[in-house]
């Protein structure tokens, strides 16, 4: 694959690094160096008289509902699709892999895993295989080996006990321990009342939404301490400014200021929320406590170091002064390859 330099005004590399003047020099899908521009050699260069950075990864979308062209082209070059029937989401995400693939890189979680009749087997937006229904704990962990088999890079566990049942601890539990083993992740749908501690008792590693029911400040404390939290604020209010986004924001609050990590996630496909790097959820994340630069940590995979991938995108403007700078993507580069 060809070298590809990237020189820019400014270039943001982590949280508290800003280069300015300076270039990122990529090969094979990976960055070989960040830092003050070198002399010119035979690589492809892109110029840039504006901001560079990582281009953004969204950990909770539906891919399967939503177009991947404008995912990508909107900043987004890596997704994780939480909730998909598996003999779909699977080779789709193998065929990301590819280079002539026109959209983002994707790794998925494939179906989710669910109480007998529980979400989202009712859901009108599921279709048939996005749930697998596991009533006991032996089938909980088979489910788990099944999907870790298939090349699942989560596990999700739908505990939504506002529209259905759930699963039972000891199953819940199982689900855990067999993909502990394995060293895949667990994620959870968790809504209703008492459905996060019931994640946190069963040693969860993630939360697929900001809960937007009230949390107390002990459960939250444990909570930081060990799970991080996809964000999806805008998905409790779609441009509206409602109750349960109020809650959800203060949960994120005092979550984040207990010291927890959290990433963007948008669940794309989910009603109106658009395709790209979406705006209102970064200032809402603004809103929950974190500081431009964090919601640019938030936002991204890796820091631009040497071997992180290759994927930026360049803006017209300095997105640390105002999140619109997104909405004026000039360039966005993939694996080392320009795509737009």
């Amino acid at each position: 694959m060809a070298r590809l330099v990237i020189a820019a005004s400014r270039i943001w590399v982590k949280p508290g690094v800003v280069l300015d003047d300076a270039e990122v020099v990529c090969e094979d899908g990976v960055v070989l160096r960040v830092g003050q521009a070198a002399p010119a050699d035979d690589a492809d260069r892109l110029e840039v008289d504006g901001f560079v950075m990582p281009a953004a990864a969204d950990r909770h979308v539906h891919i399967g509902l939503s177009d991947p062209w404008p995912v990508l082209a909107g900043g987004v070059t890596a997704v994780r699709d939480l909730g998909w029937p598996a003999n779909l989401i699977f080779p789709l995400a193998e065929l990301s892999d590819g280079p002539a693939f026109e959209g983002p890189l994707i790794r998925a979680a494939g179906p989710m895993l669910t109480a007998p009749g529980g979400y989202p087997t009712q859901a009108s937006w599921a279709p048939e295989g996005t749930a697998v229904e596991v009533a006991t704990p032996a089938d909980g962990a088979a489910a788990v080996h099944r999907l870790a088999g298939l090349g699942a890079a989560a596990i999700k566990v739908a505990l939504n006990a506002e529209v259905g049942p759930t699963p039972d601890d000891a199953t819940l539990v199982a689900i855990v321990d067999a993909a502990d083993a394995l060293g895949v992740p667990v994620t959870a749908h968790a809504q209703g009342s008492g459905q996060v501690e019931r994640a946190l008792g069963a040693g969860i590693h993630e939360l697929a939404h900001t809960p937007w029911i009230q949390l107390g400040d002990d459960l939250i404390e444990q909570a930081a301490r060990r799970i991080r939290i996809v964000s999806t604020l805008d998905m409790t209010s779609f441009g509206r400014d409602t109750p349960n986004l109020r809650a959800a924001i203060d949960n994120l609050r005092r979550f984040l200021a207990a010291g927890g990590d959290v990433v963007y996630g948008t669940d794309l496909g989910n009603g109106s929320i658009p395709p790209g790097i979406h705006v209102r959820e970064l200032t809402l994340l603004r809103e929950s406590g974190l500081d431009p630069d964090g919601v640019l940590a938030a936002l991204t995979r890796a820091p631009l170091e040497p071997g992180a991938p290759a994927d930026l995108i360049a803006l017209a403007a300095d997105p640390l002064e105002d999140f619109g700078a997104f909405e004026r993507i000039a360039a966005v580069i993939r694996a080392g390859r320009r795509i737009i």
